[in-house]
């Protein structure tokens, strides 16, 4: 018997009792953060339906109308405690509206004190979701950490370490307007790209071609994109989604692009060079024309689904337009032109930074491995 497994153990069951009890502190505290906001934040405690109106809508179907009452009571500010009396409306669709039900958290503004009752009243600004969201974020790090254990834990501070960057390049940019947004994400996408895959792989061989692999393909793809675009002066592409910016269009779309594209080119380097790298260490003496033949096939296994992935993610925010233009009696390319132009940018991109990715990953990965197997 192990002496030292005793004790081991019990560290791996302490960890896991200080983690389990942290998570139930971090909810805890969700449901009882309403001081710390600003806004006047109340708990639905009664709600009734008062009213059903029938509304002929611009398409000359019958929706309907709701209008309900809600008692709440008030968790923050000087009125703190008090009851409040709120009246919403929703509709059968709740597009644009929501039918509360007990227990729910809002945000109002309190707009007066009844005369005779001294009850107060207010508007419904917005749905308090915190606890919904870090309900949702704890699930997600656990599958993470459940799954990749120690990968999956370095997954997540490289996840958090690069949402810092991007903000802070953001606000950089914000702050020094006459900078050029593509160098800013030129940098931030080299930091991510090394942040991420040497937390996640580690210091190795592995990493520094996936690395090298992610940004010469990532840089290839962005500059093909740059003389399509240049070349077809940009037509057919519709920028109306981007007219409200203060910014140039088109260089926000190109750094929009470039990132994008990032996180699948860094997926397929790291699968390319993994396979690779696998295989060497199964067999040194593997001839390299052999090496590259099977990282050939590798490459077009993952090609079509990755490539797919990204048309996929781009495409699908769309589908709630695509349905109200469709709705409307649109023509089918009409509707697509005004609303996938910029998606399926988008994915071509992308879908040429992957196709690159496959012979520079593979090209990269042989060199460290001669270079390895010189060394042995």
């Amino acid at each position: 018997m192990n002496p030292f497994s005793k004790p081991i153990k019990k560290k791996q069951i302490l960890f896991l009792s200080l983690f389990v009890l942290f998570i139930v502190a971090t909810i805890v505290f969700v449901h009882n953060n309403h001081f710390l906001y600003d806004r006047t934040i109340v708990k639905v405690l009664e709600t009734e339906v008062v009213e059903k109106t029938e509304v002929i809508n611009q398409l000359g179907n019958t929706d309907h109308l709701f209008t309900q009452q809600i008692t709440a009571k008030i968790k923050n500010g000087e009125e703190k405690g008090k009851l409040i009396y709120l009246v919403n409306e929703f509709s059968t669709s709740k597009a644009y509206d929501h039918e509360f039900e007990t227990g729910d958290e809002l945000f109002v503004d309190i707009d007066s004190t009844r005369e005779y009752t001294g009850e107060l009243e207010g508007t419904i600004k917005d749905v308090k979701r915190d606890k919904y969201l870090m309900y949702v974020a704890w699930v997600f790090v656990l599958v993470l950490l459940v799954v990749g254990r120690k990968q999956g834990l370095f997954s997540i501070i490289s996840l958090v370490i690069n949402a810092l960057l991007i903000s802070y390049a953001l606000d950089v940019y914000l702050s020094n307007p006459h900078w050029s947004l593509l160098l800013i994400c030129s940098i931030a996408a080299v930091l991510f790209t090394v942040i991420s895959l040497l937390l996640v792989n580690g210091f190795n061989e592995k990493t520094y071609a996936a690395v090298i692999a992610t940004l010469l393909a990532t840089f290839a793809s962005l500059f093909i994109v740059w003389l399509v675009l240049w070349g077809t002066l940009e037509k057919g592409l519709r920028y109306e989604e981007l007219q409200f910016i203060t910014r140039p269009y088109q260089v926000v779309f190109l750094a929009g692009l470039f990132l994008g594209s990032l996180g699948a080119i860094m997926d397929v380097a790291i699968t390319m060079s993994s396979s690779m790298f696998h295989m060497f260490e199964k067999n040194n003496n593997i001839p390299v024309k052999a090496l590259i033949k099977s990282g050939m096939e590798i490459g077009k296994d993952i090609m079509g689904t990755m490539t797919n992935i990204l048309f996929f993610v781009y495409v699908s925010g769309s589908i709630p337009i695509l349905i109200l233009y469709f709705k409307n009696g649109s023509p089918l390319g009409f509707a697509l032109s005004m609303n996938l132009s910029l998606e399926m940018a988008r994915a071509l991109a992308g879908g040429i930074g992957i196709v690159l990715t496959i012979p520079i990953g593979l090209y990269v990965t042989t060199f460290f491995i001669n270079r390895k197997r010189a060394g042995l």
